[in-house]
């Protein structure tokens, strides 16, 4: 890959990190990039995975305020997510995407209209024993397979999960979706890395730009008023699900 097509994909991902931590949408950005680079669908799905890696990496560097006494909680809901993205990994390496792209449009934008009112998944929302119970690790299982198999949108879906149990802010809901979103993505990265058809002359620099945008993301979400960045990520959401379904069904 020659100097310029690597400095583009290098401010791909930045923009696609920046994009990542805020909204949970990198792959809206970053994934037709690698198309337009010449890249096989497949190949660009798993290369893009693998690089997504270091968002997640910036956006644990950049989300210390936000993440500040939030380390247990974030591995009692990591090795879940976990995984789910190595479920979802080995899936995509030994079945067709179709299944998931026929109903990826669907999640997205129920995901998307539960982010503007958030339900509360049981009486005790916000507590421990609320993180601890199944119906919570079922969700985040399911959608960290969704992450690790397909993973378009997959953060407004994990945002969506988190904000229901959760009870706090939004930005700081948004820190341990980065952090345990990355978890289920590194570890489907990690088979691809091994097992699936990696273009690393197109990974490298794009994990160096999500590196740098996953770092400036919390800064900015940070600074976005109120309950914003919820409906922000909800109507982004509902425009990705709005396009990939006339994609597919149309």
């Amino acid at each position: 890959m020659i100097f310029a097509e690597a400095l583009g994909l290098a401010g791909v991902g930045a923009l696609a990190g920046v994009v990542s931590t805020v909204v949970s949408l990198a792959s809206v950005v970053s994934y037709p990039a690698l198309l337009a680079f010449g890249l096989s669908p497949l190949s660009a799905n798993v290369t893009n995975t693998v690089a997504l890696l270091f968002t997640g990496l910036g956006a644990a560097a950049g989300s210390r305020p936000e993440l500040a006494g939030q380390g247990r909680r974030v591995l009692r809901l990591g090795w879940v997510t976990a995984l789910g993205g190595a479920t979802g990994a080995l899936l995509l390496l030994l079945t067709p995407s179709q299944l998931f792209e026929v109903i990826a449009p669907w999640l997205i934008a129920a995901a998307s209209l539960l982010l503007i009112r958030p339900p509360r998944l049981g009486v005790l929302a916000g507590d421990l024993e609320a993180e601890r119970g199944w119906p919570v690790r079922a969700a985040l299982f399911a959608v960290a397979i969704y992450i690790g198999y397909f993973g378009a949108a997959g953060g407004v879906l994990m945002f969506a999960v988190l904000t229901a149990v959760l009870d706090q802010s939004p930005v700081r809901v948004n820190a341990v979706k980065n952090v345990v979103s990355a978890l289920a993505n590194g570890v489907a990265a990690v088979g691809f890395a091994i097992f699936g058809p990696v273009q690393w002359s197109a990974a490298l620099p794009l994990a160096a730009g999500f590196l740098v945008g996953g770092w400036l993301g919390p800064a900015i979400a940070r600074r976005l008023p109120g309950q914003s960045l919820r409906v922000v990520a909800a109507v982004c959401g509902l425009l990705v699900a709005l396009k990939l379904g006339i994609d597919v069904y149309r």
